[in-house]
Parts: C-alpha cells; sequence; structure tokens
C-alpha cells in the first residue's frame, strides 16, 4: 500500500510503533528510494511514541527503534500518541494486571516532552507534536517547551468537527492533521448501530453532485479548512481514488452544512463493556483527554 501511494503521488506517509508494521513500511521505502520512484527529502515521513514508553529514559531508545524499522536516519516528525501512559514493558505494548484492565503509570507528558526536544537536538527527528492532547494539556506542553509542537493529530470528520480545537491550534501556529477523516469504517470494533459517514445520503447527494465519491468529499472537506488529511486505504484503486481530490471546491454553504453534522462521536476510543454498555477503556486515567470540551 506505501509502494502504491508513493507511485500515485502520496509524499507524507504516517506511521506510528503501535501500528506493528513499520518494517513493512520501512521495506516499501526502501524500495522506493532504491528505484527512484521518490528521493528521502521528497518524503515527509511522522511516526509515534507509544504509551508505554513515556519516561524520558525510554523515549531516544523507542524513537531509535522507529528508525531502525522504517531504515531512516530520521523523522520528519514524532508525536506523542496519547498523553495516557502504561507501564514499560519492553515489547509488550498493551501490559495488563490480573484483572485484564491495562497497567496505567502517570509519566508527566512534559518530561516526555522534553525528552523529545533532546532528540531533536540530536538530529533524530526535525520536528516533534502531539496526538490526542485536549487544549489544556496542548498549553501545558506550550508553557514548558523549548520546541513548539509543530502539529496535533486528532479524529476529525463531519461527526466530530473539532472547531473549537482547531481554532486554538491556528491561535498557537500548531498544524492539524485529521485521522479517520472517512470514520475508519473498516475498524474491527465497529457497531452495525454506529453511524457511517460514507452512506450519510446528505454526503452521497454531494458527492453526486460533483461526481465525487463520498470519500473524496470527506477528504475535501477537511482540506479545504486548512486541515492535513490523512486516510487510511489498502487498495490501489481507493488510494488513487483519495488522492484525486483537488480539482472540486466545496460552497461556503456546503462546508458550513457539513460542519452542522457534528454530534461530537468518535471511532478511535478504545472501549471496554461495563454493564453491558461500551465505554471509554482510559476514562479514569487522569491523562484522559477527551473530559475537556476541546
Amino acid at each position: 500500500a506505501v509502494l502504491e501511494a508513493l507511485k500515485v503521488g502520496y509524499r507524507h506517509i504516517d506511521c506510528a510503533a503501535a501500528y506493528g508494521n513499520e518494517k513493512e513500511v520501512g521495506a516499501a521505502l526502501k524500495e522506493a528510494f532504491s528505484t527512484g520512484i521518490v528521493k528521502r527529502e521528497d518524503v515527509f515521513i511522522t511516526s509515534k511514541l507509544w504509551n508505554t514508553f513515556h519516561k524520558p529514559e525510554h523515549v531516544k531508545a523507542a524513537l531509535n527503534d522507529s528508525l531502525v524499522n522504517l531504515g531512516l536516519q530520521y523523522l520528519d516528525l514524532y508525536l506523542i500518541h496519547w498523553p495516557i501512559s502504561f507501564e514499560y514493558s519492553g515489547e509488550d505494548f498493551f501490559p495488563k494486571g490480573e484483572n485484564g484492565k491495562p497497567k496505567y503509570s502517570e509519566d508527566s507528558y512534559i518530561d516526555t516532552w522534553k525528552a523529545l526536544e533532546e532528540c531533536v537536538d540530536e538530529g533524530l527527528v526535525k520536528s516533534i507534536g502531539l496526538s490526542n492532547f485536549n487544549s489544556v494539556q496542548i498549553k501545558q506542553i506550550l508553557s514548558a517547551s523549548r520546541y513548539l509542537p509543530a502539529v496535533l493529530q486528532v479524529e476529525s470528520h463531519p461527526y466530530l468537527t473539532q472547531e473549537k480545537l482547531i481554532e486554538f491550534c491556528n491561535e498557537q501556529n500548531i498544524a492539524v492533521t485529521a485521522y479517520s477523516p472517512l470514520g475508519s469504517p473498516d475498524r474491527p470494533w465497529a457497531k452495525k448501530s454506529d453511524p457511517s459517514l460514507l452512506a450519510d445520503p446528505r454526503i452521497v447527494e454531494i458527492a453526486q453532485k460533483y461526481g465525487k465519491s463520498p470519500a473524496q468529499v470527506l477528504i475535501r472537506f477537511q482540506t479545504q479548512r486548512g486541515v492535513i488529511v490523512i486516510p487510511k486505504s489498502v487498495t490501489p484503486s481507493r488510494i488513487k481514488e483519495n488522492f484525486e481530490t483537488t480539482d472540486f471546491r466545496l460552497s461556503e454553504e456546503e462546508m458550513r452544512f457539513l460542519e452542522s453534522f457534528d454530534r461530537n462521536w468518535r471511532a478511535c476510543v478504545p472501549a471496554i463493556e461495563v454493564n453491558g454498555k461500551s465505554v471509554p477503556r482510559d476514562a479514569s486515567h487522569p491523562y484522559f483527554p477527551f473530559h475537556e470540551e476541546f
């Protein structure tokens, strides 16, 4: 999929240690560089620090592991994946106690940030940023940082427009990247009762007007707001389709209409069943980011 995306014209590759595929991505990058599809300096490569590596002494080692797996000398961007931290457990990314619940830790993400800043000093990464942080947590980082966060990556789509958070980031000169812009329809934990962006008749109608797919409308919605967007696909035809979103423009009325769909619905929050009800798995952690309004 990575090789196909680079052939089509994509130049931003979003990775994470927790995705478990950095070696495969690295193999695709090696082939792309060696065959002349792209040069390293023409590709923007992001990865993320996982929750078990928040203690400052683990940060550089985790970054180096990603570099080795990706076959790179440096990253363009390295993000703290979540403000929440787990106990360090070697290669076990999801340590659990005897009760089956995650083994949490309360490592200071400010200390984690300072360790990331040292990685910038050493040339291991060009820019650093955050993922799934709220505005209060970002302010804490800003007040203690030498290097400002370059990017905030968060879930965003018409059912979760994130307007206030985006406005806050714009004021702080922090770029925003939208993950799950299509609502992550292939997520394994999806329920039949969950809303579907791609099947929403209002979005389908807009897509038909422009001779586009609902996915293309959802991607255009983000780029027209000045938001970086990282759609996920492994199908060559979908990869190509998702790239072809620059030849039409949504009207201001359509943009406002899509923003009106906001219902604060998240597709990508780890959840557990409690008394037959799905609840956020990490809601009791003091750094859980979604208790704040934005």
